[in-house]
């Protein structure tokens, strides 16, 4: 179990630092599992811009092109609790395992699924692969939370989620440069008016292309599957449970704190798919407008979601700085708040200053997900590797979101003659609203227990 909430001797105390605890450096574990960060950092941003790919390749709309992301995201939801489950059964090392294979087979039934050149075998590949990286985000967050004490817990989430957006921005380059920038430069409306022959040979190419990055990235997650297993990894935080599932999911639902942490995970996931989801839409509008092709345009769009993740991975290392200054509550309401008036910009302009204010968005995210996590946790006792299974199907958030913003986009809702895609953002200002105000109340939260046990 990990040791929440437990007493240490004064001298024992000094000797815990962010990756030590009773004087035992977690140093080399934490490498490991960090790479496991970077890892499914990658399979979410090299995803995002497949909506707009598939949509194109197979001639569907928005709406049908996001359902990439419905089934990327559901696996996270329906395998969270049997992931808990399982580590709480065996070990996060064996959860890790389980992870990284179910990663790996998932990425590598693209190649069938290229075969069959139809689009619902590719939506199995993602569901299967996120199953995996539910496992992963199931056992590693709880993992590095357990590493050392809860006053450093959020800390450390933080220090481990910074390497995620590295595996996010080679997502994004490798989906830039080596599959929308190889892809036919075919437009949409063009390819529209394709023979049913002219159609499948375009999409046999472009598929060819789409598929490679997930077939490397499934080599490298057996490589790093293998040095796993042949690692020893600490057993912190592996001692069983006898408690019933029903009993954790109850006391933890009377927890305020913990049960709000994940109403706020679910918006801030929404929000965070959105942002870069919809960028490429977004961006390729504004471009079209300016009368660039649409093929640049998506290219250019997909550079600005690179510099907002660029923007994301350094803010994440500033923001873990300012956790030592400023309580993860308040910090996490700041930026919230900032995070929405920069959405109000992407809303209300409809040149690139909104594109700006998108990209700027991506700053005030960094801190959002390990923060609502780690606190979310605090004062769970022996409940954190059920409490982390609930906070992971939240993820579920960034399945619900997109395709309402997509829908509203192939509707064309148009308010105060905005464009549809800017409308579309509202979603994600509301999403926004809700993480500030989780941020308040927790914050109100840790300084009435603060006074209380001074």
């Amino acid at each position: 179990m990990c040791s929440i909430g437990t007493n240490k001797p004064k001298d024992m105390e000094k000797k815990d630092g962010i990756l030590t605890k009773n004087g035992v450096s977690f140093l080399i574990p934490f490498v490991m599992l960090t790479a496991c960060f970077a890892l499914w950092g990658f399979a979410n941003d090299v995803t995002s811009p497949m909506v707009k790919a598939f949509s194109k390749i197979f001639r569907m709309s928005v709406t049908e092109g996001a359902f990439v992301q419905v089934a990327f995201y559901l696996g996270y939801f329906v395998m969270a609790f049997p992931a808990a489950i399982f580590i709480q059964k065996y070990s996060f090392k064996a959860g890790v395992m389980i992870g990284l294979g179910l990663y790996a087979i998932g990425a590598l039934l693209f190649i069938p699924a290229k075969m069959t050149g139809i689009y619902f075998p590719f939506l199995i590949a993602y569901f299967i692969m996120t199953c995996g990286l539910s496992f992963l985000e199931t056992s590693c967050n709880p993992y590095i939370y357990c590493m050392g004490s809860e006053d450093t817990a959020t800390r450390r989430l933080n220090l481990a989620q910074a390497f995620n957006p590295m595996g996010c921005l080679a997502g994004m380059y490798v989906a830039m440069e080596y599959v929308q920038a190889r892809m036919s430069p075919m437009d949409t409306s063009t390819r529209k008016t394709l023979t049913e022959a002219q159609f499948n040979i375009i999409r046999d190419y472009d598929l060819d292309i789409l598929i490679q990055p997930y077939v490397y990235i499934g080599a490298a997650v057996v490589l790093l599957l293998v040095l796993i297993r042949v690692t020893t990894m600490p057993k912190h935080g592996d001692t069983h449970s006898v408690k019933k599932l029903s009993t954790s999911i109850r006391e933890l639902y009377n927890i305020t704190n913990y049960r709000e942490g994940v109403i706020a995970q679910f918006f801030y996931i929404g929000a965070q798919v959105m942002c870069w989801t919809f960028i490429i839409q977004y961006g390729t509008h504004i471009f079209m407008d300016e009368g660039m092709e649409e093929k640049a345009a998506e290219i250019l769009s997909q550079k600005y979601n690179i510099l907002a993740l660029a923007f994301f991975t350094v803010s994440r290392f500033i923001c873990t700085w300012f956790l030592k200054y400023i309580q993860p509550g308040r910090l996490l309401m700041i930026l919230a708040v900032i995070a929405s008036c920069a959405t109000a910009g992407v809303i209300l302009f409809t040149d690139r200053n909104g594109l700006y204010c998108l990209v700027a968005i991506s700053a005030t995210m960094s801190l959002m997900f390990p923060t609502i996590y780690g606190t979310a946790l605090r004062g769970v006792g022996e409940n954190v590797k059920v409490g982390g299974a609930g906070l992971i199907m939240s993820i579920i958030g960034g399945s619900v979101f997109p395709p309402l913003q997509a829908a509203i986009i192939d509707m064309k809702v148009s308010w105060f003659g905005l464009p549809p895609t800017n409308v579309s953002f509202v979603l994600v200002l509301i999403c926004f609203v809700v993480v500030a105000a989780y941020g308040h109340r927790a914050y109100i939260r840790h300084n009435i227990t603060h006074n209380y046990i001074e």
